[in-house]
């Protein structure tokens, strides 16, 4: 991916729980805390910055791809942020787990005809059923409905999952040489296919991409369990700035499952049709 030239970003910024946001312009996140901590007179060395909407935490190349004046929320560490949920528990003072609240939230969306607002009330109950923070089946087992029970962890069942859609890819890659009509051309294709079956296979089919227990550099999320798509195929990024947590909960898990890891580069039109064309535009090929 080519380097983001910097620019000076606009934003708008609150501490947690105050409804006063104050305008602040940086070239980086860094730039961004110093300044923002400084109006709203809160410590540096001791805050986070987050997303108004769902609380993603941001990290400095998150920055750089945020849309001018996107409202943010400074937290100490530690601290949490749950978007919609934390104001309307300001509101109605009710606790964020409170049964009386996700039951009128269900009772909206129920009885809500309008698309935009299903939306809205969809988007609100994913956040007040957030459990992301607990990991085991015996603590959170609305998550493991439908899960073998082999599976006690939610970082185990990820990383089998993520096993298991490579594999998958894997076997559409395979598939593809019976589609190839020139022998010696197949023959080449079966070999750079079982080339990279045994390569894939010694690393394990990656399932530490999915595993938010997973050293930094080998997961594609944060610790919390938070991914960000990469944008369609033929993009650079996702403008939208997409994110899903299917840690938090088993609606998310679900919808997880149709994010697919081959995002930016899509194998079907860019992928096997490069690897075929390649095959048949040689003149010859190794013994």
């Amino acid at each position: 991916m080519p380097k983001i030239q910097k620019k000076l970003k606009p934003v708008k910024v609150r501490r947690a729980g105050e409804a006063k946001k104050v305008g602040v312009a940086a070239f980086t996140l860094k730039e961004l805390i110093k300044k923002a901590c400084g109006l709203l007179q809160m410590h540096v060395s001791k805050v986070q910055c987050c997303l108004y909407e769902d609380g993603t935490i941001l990290t400095e190349d998150y920055f750089l791809h945020l849309p001018d004046n996107t409202e943010l929320v400074l937290l100490p560490n530690g601290q949490s942020w749950n978007g919609m949920a934390y104001d309307l528990n300001q509101i109605l003072g009710l606790d964020r787990h409170s049964e009386a609240l996700i039951t009128a939230a269900q009772q909206l969306l129920t009885d809500e005809h309008s698309a935009k607002r299903r939306k809205i009330l969809s988007d609100l109950l994913f956040t007040l059923n957030d459990n992301a923070e607990l990991e085991n089946r015996e603590e959170d087992e609305d998550w493991f409905e439908g899960i073998d029970t082999r599976f006690k962890t939610k970082s185990s069942y990820m990383r089998h999952n993520c096993e298991q859609r490579i594999r998958s890819y894997l076997k559409e890659v395979s598939g593809h040489a019976c589609t190839i009509q020139n022998a010696k051309q197949k023959d080449e294709y079966q070999k750079v296919a079982a080339s990279m079956a045994e390569k894939l296979k010694s690393m394990r089919y990656h399932g530490n991409y999915f595993d938010r227990t997973e050293k930094k550099l080998h997961h594609l999320c944060t610790q919390e369990g938070w991914f960000s798509c990469q944008g369609a195929f033929n993009l650079e990024e996702c403008e939208s700035r997409h994110s899903l947590n299917p840690y938090s909960n088993r609606e998310s898990r679900i919808v997880f499952s149709t994010w697919n890891l081959d995002h930016r580069i899509e194998k079907k039109r860019t992928i096997i049709p490069t690897l075929f064309n390649a095959l048949q535009g040689a003149t010859h090929f190794p013994v």
